[in-house]
């Protein structure tokens, strides 16, 4: 399998808009693109897309409801929603929902977009999706699997039907997690965090994140082969967690994901 910019039209195309643990140019918080038409995370990666392309999303995955994974979506429903003639599905967690309903689109956050214009044709409409869930979309298949962060959360697969993409999203130490992708037949690529240096291992496991020494045990749990990418680094610390990382993991050292990366499944 290859990462690449452009798309085949037999293949399914994974975007990356945003993958850091913060911002400051050029970083952007986390959002994947899968096609033209699915988001994973609608952090402020979501920013590098034209009017034209946002309003082509019709499906939101959310992993969970901390701001720099869900920051993005109320703007993009405000700026596009005029332009589409059918809402954008957003999945995620109950405790998600409850989380954009009564803290961001509350109306004195920011409006509410699940009954904007009206409530029989909202510009968003907010779908359950529990951990173990899967939902087709086309060909694709995206299955959520519980994780362990400060707050309810999940990762997923994308199945594209020849291949899939897992995404940890943010978590830390579990079993759970890595005993599913265990089952995958066919595991081409795993983006998994890594948020802070091995110096700040206590915030770590405070704010259920990993770092370099906890990564390397997480990823002993891993016995399919894939190709792997870290995510969610801290901005300004990038480089030092990466050589952490190649100290600990010396062989098939995973790489850092980077804006504008282009997968193919």
């Amino acid at each position: 399998m290859r990462s690449l910019y452009g798309r085949s039209a037999d293949h399914m195309k994974v975007r990356v808009l945003g993958c850091s643990g913060g911002i400051g140019a050029p970083a952007a918080t986390t959002s994947f693109l899968i096609d033209d038409d699915i988001l994973i995370d609608a952090g402020t990666g979501l920013g590098a897309l034209s009017l034209a392309e946002l309003a082509r999303i019709d499906h939101v995955f959310l992993t969970h409801s901390h701001l720099d994974h869900i920051n993005s979506l109320p703007l993009m429903a405000d700026s596009v929603g005029m332009m589409r003639d059918k809402p954008i599905v957003v999945y995620a967690l109950a405790e998600t929902m409850e989380t954009l309903r009564d803290h961001v689109m509350n109306g004195r956050v920011w409006p509410d977009f699940t009954v904007i214009p009206t409530p029989e044709n909202p510009f968003l409409v907010l779908q359950e999706m529990a951990a173990g869930e899967t939902r087709q979309i086309g060909t694709r298949a995206i299955t959520s699997i519980a994780v362990n962060h400060t707050i309810p959360a999940v990762g997923y697969v994308i199945d594209s039907g020849s291949g899939s993409l897992a995404f940890s999203g943010d978590t830390t130490v579990m079993d759970a997690f890595w005993d599913e992708l265990n089952a995958l037949e066919e595991l081409r690529y795993l983006f998994v965090e890594t948020t802070f240096t091995d110096e700040n291992i206590e915030l770590a496991k405070i704010s259920k994140h990993l770092c370099p020494s906890m990564l390397a045990g997480e990823l002993a749990k891993l016995d399919v082969d894939a190709e792997i990418y870290i995510s969610h680094l801290m901005p300004g610390s990038e480089q030092e967690i990466m050589a952490e990382i190649a100290k600990h993991i010396p062989e098939r050292t995973p790489r850092a994901l980077t804006r504008d990366q282009v997968f193919e499944l």
